[in-house]
């Protein structure tokens, strides 16, 4: 019996979901887009789930829409939800860490850029090779390519197809972080436990202030947060001493650590 084409484990408050069909460079097939959206759909109602790290299994992160299916006559049939795996994924209220093993191109890419954060192995590359092949994108690219990495560099990846390495990637603001291939994952599950020490209700609201306030023109931004700070119910006086004691306590031990 063959794997599911979609991993998924909850391991101590974080779901890894891993693109599994490495033979074909974790294209996304319908059936790996319709296995994503009931994922997703799971994680919004689990209570227990703080974090999400999204990787690929091989090779690959992924090579994005599994081309052999655009020719099937009834693709644009296909329901609207499972289409765009891109904002499956900004739906989530938990942070998304995306750790990209290896290639990411056109959707791979455009799926890597829409999760919260990125860290790359070094044998990670990216490319967005739409123009390369006669499509353009439609699961966001365009547009928060650019916002990352400024028009010109986003015009320049878009406009010629080449590959840039994740060093480059990094330098350009699209990867937080490089590590080896070895300690990919232990780095995503790492930074996934700093997210989690966080009191979940600030951090969930926090990732909405930024992501909701991004596109506003500055002055409507602030008060766009301020809105959402008088919303946010937060812990007693009590329980920010408690927690304030406790941070104090952890950089303590991160800077004897270093």
């Amino acid at each position: 019996m063959s794997e599911p084409v979609l991993l998924v484990d909850k391991t101590d408050g974080i779901a890894t979901l891993t693109l599994n069909r490495p033979a074909q460079r974790n294209a996304m097939s319908l059936e790996l887009r319709s296995l994503l959206q009931d994922a997703v759909k799971d994680l919004k109602e689990d209570e227990d789930i703080g974090v999400v790290i999204l990787t690929g299994a091989g090779k690959a992160f992924s090579a994005g829409m599994d081309l052999n299916e655009l020719a099937d006559p009834d693709f644009e049939a296909q329901p609207a939800s499972v289409k765009n795996p891109a904002v499956l994924l900004t739906s989530l209220h938990q942070p998304v860490i995306a750790a990209i093993n290896g290639l990411a191109v056109t959707g791979g890419l455009e799926v890597a850029v829409a999760c919260d954060i990125v860290i790359a192995s070094t044998e990670a590359q990216f490319a967005d090779t739409h123009a390369q092949v006669g499509f353009v994108p439609s699961w966001g690219l365009s547009q928060r390519l650019s916002r990352i990495a400024g028009t010109q560099r986003a015009k320049e990846m878009s406009l010629t197809g080449n590959f840039i390495s994740a060093q480059q990637a990094y330098e350009w603001g699209l990867v937080n972080h490089v590590v080896s291939p070895k300690e990919l994952m232990s780095a995503a599950i790492s930074l996934a436990k700093d997210i989690l020490s966080c009191v979940p209700q600030a951090m969930f609201m926090y990732k909405r202030m930024i992501d909701g306030g991004f596109n506003l023109p500055f002055a409507e931004a602030l008060e766009y947060e301020l809105g959402m700070s008088k919303e946010y119910k937060g812990p007693s006086a009590e329980g920010i001493g408690a927690r304030r004691r406790t941070v104090q306590s952890r950089g303590k031990e991160k800077s004897t650590k270093r």
